[in-house]
């Protein structure tokens, strides 16, 4: 993003507009990183309140502004780890292409597609949504982390590598083995994409 690489390039230089720009562009996006690895609210602005005084802090740091995605993500990641590990929480994430209302209202302004809802979707959607977060608490964590990036994310396999500080294949290896094991899993549970619809 040639905007990102100019207010970066500002923001190291020391430009306050450019630094509070810069955290508005990506504030929302690191949330919901966060929010999908722990699926609550308060520990999801937690890491990204400390991701984003982290950046400021080291943002001098980056030699190049190309890699900054996976730098900032590779960020948010750790803070992620530490405050699991403060927490001992159970990791449970909405491994679902649907978001919730409360994720919709914070993370992006919703368009009005309510108005021609389908209640019987919509149950389906809620089903999923737990069947999944179920499903995802039995992946390993690093196969989880990649399945956040790669499928809610979208960030590319590359970029996953850098933030990780993985090789590009064990990330392919990682979620490859990640998709397998959760159809398995639903398989196991006698759910298919006839019975609820998914995407994996």
């Amino acid at each position: 993003m040639p905007q990102t690489n100019f207010l970066i390039t500002a923001a190291k230089e020391g430009d306050a507009i450019a630094l509070n720009q810069l955290v508005k562009q990506w504030y929302k996006r690191i949330y919901n990183f966060a929010l999908k690895y722990f699926g609550d609210h308060d520990q999801a602005m937690e890491v990204t309140q400390k991701t984003f005084i982290s950046m400021n802090k080291n943002l001098k740091s980056l030699q190049d502004e190309h890699r900054f995605k996976p730098w900032l993500y590779r960020i948010a990641s750790n803070y992620c780890h530490e405050e699991a590990r403060r927490q001992k929480t159970k990791w449970v994430f909405p491994f679902m292409k649907v978001q919730s209302k409360t994720d919709q209202d914070f993370i992006q302004n919703s368009e009005s597609t309510d108005r021609n809802s389908d209640p019987e979707k919509e149950f389906g959607s809620m089903e999923l949504k737990q069947v999944l977060k179920k499903a995802l608490a039995e992946l390993p964590e690093e196969q989880r982390l990649v399945v956040i990036m790669k499928e809610y994310e979208g960030l590319k396999i590359r970029e996953i590598a850098e933030a990780m500080d993985i090789s590009e294949n064990t990330v392919k290896s990682r979620l490859y083995y990640a998709l397998g094991s959760l159809k398995k899993l639903l398989a196991q549970w006698n759910i298919n994409q006839e019975t609820i619809h998914y995407e994996l």
